[in-house]
């Protein structure tokens, strides 16, 4: 066995070991943690700075593209965020231990369902190093222990913010193996966790779509994921033109490196003449590239670049926009339905028969009606805070929170009834 292997291994064995003690951990005891790091955040936001200012230094040496170094920064406003979040986090309910589900049998057995944690979490991430208080804090309050393996271009961030992790956890008395940050950077140790199902019960990659993709390969472990976000925004025939305009700006430019901003915008073709100038006009104080279909083109000239096929399943991550004028909104849902990614699809109108006609078709881990893609996030969904958003259809969709981090085992009382 390599020195990585047999470090991966020893860190997921000590995390199981802390998983063990800490499914018996009291909801306050989680708590009093949680605000202990929120307050650490604060103290050392200075130090957590300082290190993240060393990444973002290395990462532009190392010529990293713009979507990764906005991940990879940190700000005050960030850390107070982070800080905020951890305080939420704390104001859930506990989901672990609740029952519901109950019924009495005709044998005389009372049977229901528990909440319990998944165990030992894996979480793959790269560049963003906010991801490691999040990941650790809803592992933390849902009951289960996690291994956290950044990029090596958010080391000193990552390192920086786990040592507030390990001080939290030690002021409130729990195991500090409950969270542990891999500080072995080579991608071996990525392979290593992905092969050791009897120690990690569920690996969480939160990445580019080639991790994912290695990812959900090699693994042999569970895995909760999504490849890429491929979001739509639908302009319906009767939608309010101002608002299909504030909905659409804010999809595409609120942050152009998430995975829940929006790629591909479709309008209705009885509203594109009245609506696509205006859109256009909006984007390029953007400077937002438009590739359009042909019907786009006609309409807006020399604005927009011809699409291509590719161009309908691109995931740009910068100000780049896909356009397409549609017929109706059956050949929105078959595109939405074809090139898209699952992740997060909106529509906009005021019919309130086709909005529903839109939710129950689209098939996608959030569908909206008049509202932005960019609300596809754990933080907007109440949820405190997320570990990632699931694609997949099974266990979990959507936002991952602190529910998704558990599952349900059947319990069941009796008065001494034995099975004739």
């Amino acid at each position: 066995m390599s020195d990585i292997a047999a470090y991966i291994r020893q860190a997921a064995e000590n995390a199981k070991a802390a998983f063990y003690e800490l499914a018996a951990a009291d909801t306050r005891s989680k708590n009093a943690a949680l605000l202990h790091m929120a307050e650490g955040l604060l103290q050392q936001q200075d130090a957590i700075l300082a290190a993240n200012a060393e990444d973002m230094a290395a990462a532009r040496e190392k010529n990293l593209d713009a979507p990764m170094l906005d991940r990879l920064l940190l700000t005050e406003k960030t850390v107070q965020g982070m800080a905020e979040g951890l305080r939420q986090i704390a104001a859930l309910p506990d989901p672990v231990g609740e029952m519901d589900e109950f019924r009495t049998q005709p044998s005389g057995i009372q049977l229901g369902k528990m909440r319990m944690p998944l165990g030992v979490i894996g979480i793959i991430y790269e560049s963003r190093p906010n991801v490691t208080i999040d990941a650790a804090a809803l592992c933390l309050k849902s009951g289960n222990a996690c291994l956290l393996r950044g990029g090596s271009e958010a080391i000193r961030s990552n390192k920086a913010i786990a040592a507030v992790i390990y001080a939290g956890l030690r002021a409130a008395g729990l195991p500090e193996h409950a969270v542990h940050l891999i500080t072995e950077t080579d991608r071996a140790g990525v392979g290593a966790m992905l092969q050791l199902p009897e120690l990690i019960d569920v690996i969480i990659p939160r990445g580019g779509k080639g991790l994912v993709a290695r990812i959900s390969a090699e693994a042999r472990v569970p895995v909760i994921k999504h490849l890429d976000g491929v979001c739509h925004v639908y302009v319906d025939s009767d939608a309010d033109a101002d608002m299909a305009l504030k909905i659409a700006f804010n999809a595409k430019t609120g942050r152009y490196g998430a995975c829940n901003s929006m790629e591909t915008l479709l309008v209705h073709q009885d509203r594109a003449a009245e609506l696509l100038p205006r859109f256009q006009a909006a984007y390029a104080e953007k400077e937002v590239e438009l590739r359009g279909c042909a019907r786009t083109q006609a309409l807006l000239g020399e604005a927009v670049v011809p699409a291509t096929e590719e161009d309908w399943s691109a995931e740009y991550l910068g100000p780049v926009l896909a356009v397409k004028v549609v017929a109706d909104m059956d050949e929105a849902i078959a595109h939405i339905n074809h090139y898209g990614s699952h992740h997060t699809d909106s529509i906009v109108t005021a019919d309130y028969a086709r909005a529903q006609q839109f939710l129950r078709r689209v098939d996608s881990a959030s569908v909206m009606v008049n509202a932005s893609t960019r609300f596809a996030d754990g933080f907007e969904y109440g949820l405190g805070a997320e570990i990632g958003i699931s694609t997949d259809k099974i266990h979990v969709r959507g936002p991952v929170g602190l529910q998704g981090l558990t599952s349900q085992k059947w319990v069941v009382f009796g008065h001494g009834e034995v099975r004739v």
